[in-house]
């Protein structure tokens, strides 16, 4: 994806302030050199903020002729207003080696036994995981296929399938779960065993034998 940027002079909140009263978008971008004030078109980088893609793959900023390419790093937004307030942007190259959340995609829900045969409900645990790879690496998203998922499996990171030098980011964890599968709520009561009731009245019946043969 590409989009255009200006270099912005004037630094402050009373400047940043100015700026958002001309529709505009007060930013910085950093990284492989000097950092640089810059500010955007606020109803275009609104729009490209509710695209996957602007979040998660390299994006080609034009910056006063010259084309460089940066990530998405951050963006603030008002607290109640549809208003983009601030965004930044890192510079990165092939060599550079980044860490980054990316969407996880799941296909052929549908069509797996567990669902398609058994009824069972499938539990996205996980809907992005963080990874780190160069930048030339970075994948927009990661793929999972739930075609052959069965009733009672659950799928891990260890399952998802990374391209070269990806990897996961667990914070510790040691092999989180991303996709769990339940049997419905219904099916768990219909399997529940009836409650025995016998025995209390066997036991009530030998307590009346044993009282008569002390009366006697």
């Amino acid at each position: 994806m590409k989009f255009v940027a200006y270099e912005r002079t004037q630094q402050g909140t009373g400047a940043s302030r100015r700026l958002r009263l001309t529709n505009k978008v007060p930013g910085i971008v950093y990284g492989a050199g000097t950092p640089k004030m810059i500010e955007l078109d606020h109803n275009a980088l609104y729009f490209a903020l509710k695209k996957e893609a602007f979040h998660s793959s390299l994006l080609e900023m034009e910056l006063a002729g010259k084309t460089e390419t940066v990530l998405l790093r951050d963006f603030q937004m008002h607290a109640w207003k549809q208003f983009v307030l601030h965004v930044d942007f890192q510079r990165v190259d092939e060599r550079t080696r980044i860490t980054k959340k990316v969407p996880l995609h799941y296909i052929n829900e549908e069509v797996s036994p567990a669902v398609k045969t058994d009824k069972c409900l499938v539990a996205h645990v996980m809907n992005e995981v963080e990874i780190q790879c160069l930048a030339a690496h970075l994948p927009e998203f990661l793929e999972v296929d739930l075609a052959n998922l069965v009733k009672g499996q659950s799928l891990h990171v260890s399952d998802l399938v990374l391209g070269t030098g990806v990897k996961v980011v667990t914070h510790g964890k040691k092999n989180p779960v991303i996709v769990a599968v339940t049997v419905p709520k219904e099916e768990v009561e219909e399997a529940a065993p009836a409650p025995v009731i016998a025995a209390p009245a066997a036991e009530n019946k030998k307590a009346k034998k044993d009282e008569r043969q002390n009366k006697k």
